[in-house]
C-alpha cells in the first residue's frame, strides 16, 4: 500500500497504540475521583500536559487538551466571540480556511456577528496589508490557518501577529493542524492568543487535539459540565488519548529535520507531473513541502482516486470533511482558478514515512491510469 493520503489522516506510530493501551488497562479510573486510583490518573494526566507545554514551550496552564482540530477551533473562535461580544461583533477571516473554521464563523453570523472573508491571491495567501485594513473598532478576532489543508500554502502568520499585537483588544487565533511537526511556529509570539492542533494528522490518534490560549486570555466556554480543565473544557478527560497524543508529538518534532527530505520528495513529483501535459500544479512552489495539490482539467478527480485505489494507491480531492460535498473545491475557486481546475482538484499529501520509492510507483499509475482513462473516453 502506497498511502499519500496524511493530510486527511495519518497512520498511528506504534508506540502511541501502545502507550493509549497500557494507559486504558492500567490508568482507567476517572481523573475526578478522590480515591487514590483517581489520583495516580490525574497526576499521569498533569504529567502528560506538562510534557506538551515543554515540547510547544509555553506554560501547561496555557493548554487545553480537546477533541481535536474542530473542537479546539470552534472553542477558539466561538469562545472569544461571545465573551468579548460587548466590545465587538466583527471577526476576520479569510475564504480559504478549513470548514470547522468557516462554518464557525457563519453560525456566528446567525446570531447577529459580522464576518470579514479575506480575498487571497491566486496561490491562496492572505495579504497582510488587507488583513489591516480590515480591522475596525469592533473588531475582536483574527483567525488565519497556518498551512492550508488542500495547496498548502503558508500563510504570514507572523506578519499579521505583528498586526495584531498592535491591536490589543483584537485577539489572533491561529489553526496550527496542518503545519504542527512541519513548519516551526513560535506560540511566543506576543500577537498569538489561541492556536489550534490535532493529534491524528502527526500520527497520534483520532478524537484529541490541543488548544493553546494565552495567559490572560478568557474564553466563554461552549461547553459546561463538571469544571475540568479549569472550566474551559470540561467534561471527564481523555487520558490514554491525551497521554498518547503527548508521546506521538513527541516523536513528531524529533524527526522535524526529516522535512528537508519531504522537499526533495516535493520536487520529484512536481517534476513528474509537470512532464503531463494535461496537469497543471495548483499549490505554491514556496508552499509546504507535504502537501502538492494538482487539477486534471476534464477528468473527474473521483474516477482518478478510485482508479488509483484499485492498485493500492491513496490520494485525495480536497479536504477530507468537505469532499463529500460540492465537487467544486471552494479553496481552488478563492484562488480565482477557472472551474475546469476547481471541479479537478487532486492532493498529494506527505508524511515522513513515505519514500522516493513510493512517488515513483505512484507516478506511474498515475501516467497508466490517465491512458487508461483516455482510452475510454476515446
Amino acid at each position: 500500500m502506497i498511502y499519500l493520503d496524511n493530510s486527511a489522516t495519518t497512520r498511528p506510530y506504534k508506540e502511541v497504540i501502545d502507550s493509549f493501551n497500557k494507559v486504558s488497562q492500567a490508568f482507567f479510573a476517572n481523573p475526578s475521583s478522590i480515591h487514590y486510583l483517581g489520583g495516580e490518573v490525574e497526576q499521569l494526566l498533569q504529567k502528560a500536559k506538562m510534557q506538551a507545554a515543554e515540547l510547544l514551550h509555553v506554560g501547561h496552564n496555557e493548554l487545553i487538551f480537546t477533541s481535536g482540530g474542530t473542537e479546539s477551533n470552534n472553542l477558539a473562535i466561538k469562545g472569544i466571540a461571545l465573551q468579548h461580544q460587548n466590545r465587538g461583533k466583527h471577526i476576520i477571516t479569510s475564504q480559504v480556511e478549513h470548514p470547522s473554521v468557516l462554518e464557525a464563523c457563519a453560525a456566528l453570523e446567525t446570531i447577529g456577528f459580522e464576518v470579514t472573508y479575506l480575498p487571497v491571491t491566486k496561490y491562496g495567501r492572505v495579504n497582510p496589508s488587507d488583513l489591516e485594513s480590515a480591522i475596525r473598532p469592533d473588531t475582536i478576532l483574527i483567525s488565519i490557518m497556518h498551512v492550508n489543508n488542500e495547496i498548502g500554502v503558508i500563510q504570514p502568520i507572523e506578519e499579521i501577529a505583528n498586526i495584531a499585537q498592535k491591536y490589543p483588544k483584537v485577539f489572533f487565533h491561529v489553526d496550527y493542524v496542518q503545519g504542527l511537526g512541519k513548519i516551526p511556529l513560535s506560540l511566543n509570539h506576543p500577537g498569538i492568543d489561541l492556536c489550534s492542533m490535532s493529534s491524528h494528522k502527526i500520527h497520534g490518534l483520532k478524537g484529541t487535539g490541543i488548544l493553546y490560549i494565552k495567559s490572560g486570555t478568557v474564553l466563554f466556554p461552549i461547553l459546561h459540565g463538571g469544571g475540568q480543565q479549569s472550566s474551559i473544557r470540561p467534561g471527564t478527560e481523555n487520558v490514554a488519548g491525551q497521554v498518547a497524543m503527548v508521546k506521538a508529538l513527541r516523536i513528531t518534532l524529533e524527526q522535524q529535520h526529516e522535512y528537508k527530505r519531504l522537499v526533495q520528495l516535493n520536487k520529484l513529483l512536481r517534476s513528474f507531473l509537470l512532464q503531463e501535459e494535461k496537469v497543471v500544479i495548483n499549490s505554491p512552489e514556496d508552499g509546504a513541502a507535504h502537501i502538492l495539490n494538482f487539477s486534471v482539467p476534464g477528468y473527474k478527480p473521483e474516477v482518478i482516486i478510485h482508479a488509483l485505489g484499485k492498485r493500492d494507491i491513496f490520494i485525495s480531492t480536497k479536504s477530507a470533511c468537505s469532499s463529500k460535498h460540492s465537487d467544486e473545491s471552494a479553496v481552488l475557486a478563492a484562488c480565482g482558478l477557472n472551474t475546469a481546475r476547481t471541479h479537478s482538484g487532486l492532493r498529494i499529501s506527505l508524511s515522513y514515512e513515505n519514500t522516493e520509492e513510493e512517488i515513483r510507483q505512484f507516478y506511474q499509475a498515475f501516467k497508466d491510469v490517465l491512458a487508461e482513462l483516455q482510452n475510454v473516453m476515446g
